[in-house]
C-alpha cells in the first residue's frame, strides 16, 4: 500500500536545499516538507547541547506534519545531533556525513581524499573519521581537510562562477592540489553551487562528491526497503522558515530553480519543549 506522507528535510538555513533538490530528482513522486531554521542560524557557532536542542525542535515540528522520514540536511546537525534524533524518532532518520564519506571512498583511485567544509565541520573531524572508517582497507589512505568559510557567502551571493570565487578557490584548494587528491568531498550543503569553479581549479581528473546525491540514494533505498514509497499522485512541496518568508524565498530560489520555493510560511520552533529528550 502506498504511503503518501511527505519526507521531512531540515537545515539551519538554505544550504540544505541542495540536498532537497537531489531528493526531488531521485524520487520526484515523493512529497517534501522543508524547514530552514534561518532565524537561529548558523548552527556551527553554537554549543553541542544547543545544536541537539535545536535539532530536536526541528524534528518535533516535522513530526507534527506527519512526515514518514526525516533528513538532516545540515552537516553540523548531522555531526552533533543524528544519534540523539535517531534514538527518539519513530520514523527513519538520514544524515549527510556517512553517505558522502562512503561515496568518496568508493570513488578514489589513489587513496587520497580531500574534504572541504566550514571551519566547524572540519574542526569536528567527523568527516575524516567517517572516510577512514569506510576506507580502512585502503593502504596508505590520506585525508586532507580544508576549511573554506567564504564559500558559503559566495554561494548565497550567487557568485557561483565568478572571478572572485575562482581566486578564492585557488587559495583554499592549493593544499589539496599539492597533496594530489583525486576525490574531493563537498562537505557543506552550499558548496555544490560552486562545483563548476571548484572543478576548474582542481582539474578534470578530480572527482567531486556531492553529499546530496549520496543522501538522495540512501533516501530512495530506505523508501523501498521500508515499503513506504508514495504512489506519485498529488505530490506537494511545502517550505517553512523561522525567519522572514520573503527573504528566504529570495535567497533560496537559485538553489532549487523551477520556480521554487513558493508559499513559504514562518514558524517558531522554539516553542517545542524537548527537555525530556535531553535527559
Amino acid at each position: 500500500m502506498a504511503d503518501n506522507r511527505a519526507i521531512g528535510v531540515f537545515d539551519s538555513g538554505i544550504g540544505g536545499l541542495t540536498v532537497l533538490r537531489e531528493i526531488i530528482s531521485a524520487v520526484p513522486g515523493e512529497s517534501t516538507i522543508y524547514f530552514g531554521d534561518d532565524g537561529r542560524a548558523p548552527y556551527g557557532t553554537k554549543s553541542h547541547d544547543t545544536i541537539i536542542k535545536y535539532s530536536l525542535q526541528d524534528m518535533s515540528f516535522l513530526k507534527e506534519q506527519d512526515v514518514k522520514m526525516i533528513v538532516i540536511a545540515c552537516n553540523t546537525a548531522s555531526t552533533h545531533a543524528y544519534e540523539a534524533l535517531s534514538k527518539v524518532c519513530d520514523v527513519p532518520v538520514v544524515e549527510v556525513v556517512n553517505p558522502g564519506a562512503k561515496a568518496a571512498v568508493e570513488s578514489t583511485r589513489n587513496g587520497r581524499i580531500g574534504i572541504i567544509a566550514t571551519r566547524a565541520t572540519i574542526s569536528s573531524g567527523v568527516y575524516e573519521s567517517a572516510v577512514r572508517k569506510f576506507g580502512k582497507d585502503i593502504p596508505d589512505l590520506k585525508v586532507v581537510s580544508q576549511a573554506c568559510p567564504l564559500f558559503v557567502s559566495l554561494a548565497e551571493e550567487g557568485w557561483w562562477d565568478d572571478e572572485v570565487t575562482r581566486l578564492t578557490a585557488q587559495r583554499y584548494l592549493a593544499p589539496l592540489k599539492e597533496a594530489g587528491v583525486d576525490t574531493v568531498v563537498l562537505a557543506c550543503t552550499h558548496y555544490p553551487l560552486l562545483a563548476s569553479t571548484i572543478s576548474k581549479v582542481m582539474g578534470p581528473d578530480v572527482t567531486l562528491i556531492n553529499s546530496g546525491i549520496a543522501v538522495a540514494s540512501v533516501v530512495k533505498d530506505i523508501l523501498k526497503s521500508e515499503d513506504i514509497l508514495s504512489d506519485g499522485k498529488n505530490t506537494t512541496r511545502h517550505f517553512y522558515t523561522s525567519d522572514d518568508p520573503m527573504l528566504f524565498e529570495q535567497v533560496a530560489a537559485p538553489f532549487l530553480g523551477s520556480g521554487l520555493p513558493k508559499g513559504t510560511r514562518r514558524v517558531q520552533v522554539d516553542k517545542y519543549d524537548v527537555k525530556e529528550f535531553l535527559c
